[in-house]
């Protein structure tokens, strides 16, 4: 399974960005997101967390009207229940967004690596976080659910909300 997102993620971003037009970044295609993430841990994370707060951070160019690409990062910071420490991922991935109309509702997903903070005997595995919101030209605010497909099976997983503010590129 990790395998197929990898190569569909490979194929849905490789394609998108094999241009040989030259790209013209302006303040109305491009733009630098952030912002912040809450969430509830599931699965092995809901097992050893009870909390997630994080950033997020992307850089977006608009290849149409409806069609985003960019570069996605940030900290998931996991509180822990129980005596396990604290934990986090680290992101370094690409992502997609679809934008039915100018203002309103969007689809999107990243896909890249997951790198883990504070885990013993594992670096991390393929990262994930498909994500349905609302966008306007300043503001999105979104649902996502975020997964680390990390080794030793284990996977970091959690659902929750996220809002970004949109900074202009000029």
């Amino acid at each position: 399974m990790k395998k197929l997102f990898l190569i569909a993620g490979l194929l849905v971003f490789g394609s998108t960005y094999a241009q040989d037009e030259e790209i013209d970044i302006t303040s109305d295609n491009s733009w630098l997101k952030a912002g912040i993430t809450a969430g509830v841990p599931v699965g092995d994370a809901g097992d050893a967390s009870s909390l997630n707060l994080g950033l997020d951070l992307r850089g977006q160019y608009l290849v149409n009207p409806n069609l985003g690409i960019g570069l996605a990062s940030g900290y998931s910071h996991y509180f822990g229940k129980d005596e396990v420490e604290d934990f986090g991922v680290i992101p370094a991935a690409g992502f997609i967004r679809y934008y039915f109309t100018p203002n309103g509702l969007f689809l999107g997903s990243d896909v890249g690596y997951g790198f883990l903070s504070n885990i013993d005997d594992n670096d991390g595995g393929l990262y994930v976080n498909p994500h349905i919101g609302y966008h306007n030209r300043d503001w999105n605010i979104y649902a996502f659910y975020q997964n680390t497909f990390a080794e030793n099976d284990i996977d970091v997983q959690n659902v929750g909300i996220g809002l970004t503010y949109n900074i202009r590129f000029k």
